[in-house]
């Protein structure tokens, strides 16, 4: 489930595309793998922020609920808190928390650091503060805590993947735990 078809065709995926999520039915599913969001400035304000970054993936979660699934990973956000003074991990706390809410036996979070990887391939923006914040992160990554360090997004997907299949409970992975998948 996307608003924008994924760069490589995969026949082992069936891609549902939707500018709107609130309507989403799921097919039967075991597990959800939630990679949702935008940033303040692609959304274009903070009600569109939180239109996606909470709305849409709660829609997600509950349409994989009803469909059967019973495990649930969720990419968040290093920081994330319900009571942030910062919109962005509050939103992203208050996500975390609705989700614990909706039944799943499995709820894995990880939380990563800056993401690294090619955005364009994507057809994603660059963000400009991003990219200097994961150079500088890479020069000083001996001095920069692991939780702080950029991390490619391919460890995050392993990690999700492979946390999600062995878990039960909520479990949420910080950035650094993360850093050598």
């Amino acid at each position: 489930m996307g608003r924008r078809a994924p760069p490589q065709r995969d026949l082992r995926l069936a891609v549902h595309l939707s500018d709107s999520f609130a309507e989403f039915k799921a097919p039967p599913v075991d597990d959800i793998f939630i990679a949702l969001g935008t940033t303040i400035k692609t959304a274009g304000s903070r009600a569109a922020f939180r239109a996606v970054d909470f709305d849409a993936v709660l829609a997600v979660a509950r349409a994989g609920r009803i469909a059967g699934a019973t495990r649930l990973g969720l990419v968040s956000a290093m920081g994330a808190d319900s009571h942030s003074a910062l919109f962005y991990t509050r939103v992203k706390g208050e996500t975390e928390e609705a989700l614990a809410h909706l039944g799943f036996s499995t709820l894995v979070v990880v939380r990563p650091s800056f993401l690294a990887g090619d955005r364009e391939s994507l057809g994603q923006p660059t963000r400009g503060g991003e990219k200097l914040a994961i150079g500088l992160s890479k020069l000083l990554n001996r001095v920069i805590p692991l939780n702080y360090q950029s991390i490619s997004a391919d460890s995050v997907a392993r990690t999700l993947v492979e946390e999600v299949a062995v878990r039960q409970g909520h479990h949420v992975i910080l950035s650094g735990e993360m850093q050598q998948r």
